[in-house]
C-alpha cells in the first residue's frame, strides 16, 4: 500500500479525497443557522456551510460571524371560554376564578382541571 505522504495541491486533495469516498458540496442560499442550547441560541449570521459526506454519513460544516442569542420564555396565552370555566368550577365545586385558573394551568383540558381541582377540594 502506497503511504499518502504530504499533499501540496489542492487537486491532490480533491484527488486523495475522491479515492476515500469523501465528497463536499457547498450548500446554496442559507441565511442564517441556529444551534438551540437550553439556555442560548448561537446564530451563525450569513454563514458559509458545506456538506461533507462520506458512506452513510453527512457532516455540516459552518463558517461565519456568531452571535450568541438569550433564550426568551415564551408566553403561551390560553383563552378559555367563560361556559367553560362556570362547567369546571360548577363539577369542581369552586369559584369562577379558581376554576379559570385551574383550566390555565391545565392548558384549557376541561377533564384535568376538574380532577386536580377535586383533587385539592375534597
Amino acid at each position: 500500500m502506497k503511504k499518502l505522504g504530504r499533499v501540496t495541491s489542492s487537486r491532490e486533495v480533491s484527488r486523495l479525497m475522491q479515492r476515500l469516498g469523501i465528497k463536499v458540496k457547498g450548500l446554496e442560499g442559507v441565511k442564517r443557522v441556529v444551534v438551540e442550547l437550553e439556555d442560548k441560541n448561537l446564530i451563525v449570521k450569513s454563514p458559509f456551510v458545506s456538506m461533507v459526506s462520506y458512506g452513510k454519513v453527512k457532516v455540516l460544516q459552518v463558517e461565519g460571524e456568531i452571535v450568541e442569542e438569550e433564550k426568551k420564555e415564551e408566553i403561551e396565552e390560553i383563552k378559555v371560554s367563560e361556559e367553560d370555566i362556570k362547567l369546571v368550577a360548577e363539577k369542581a365545586g369552586v369559584n369562577l376564578e379558581t376554576a379559570r385558573r385551574a383550566l390555565i394551568e391545565e392548558k384549557g383540558d376541561l377533564a384535568s382541571a376538574i380532577i386536580k381541582l377535586r383533587s385539592t377540594n375534597p
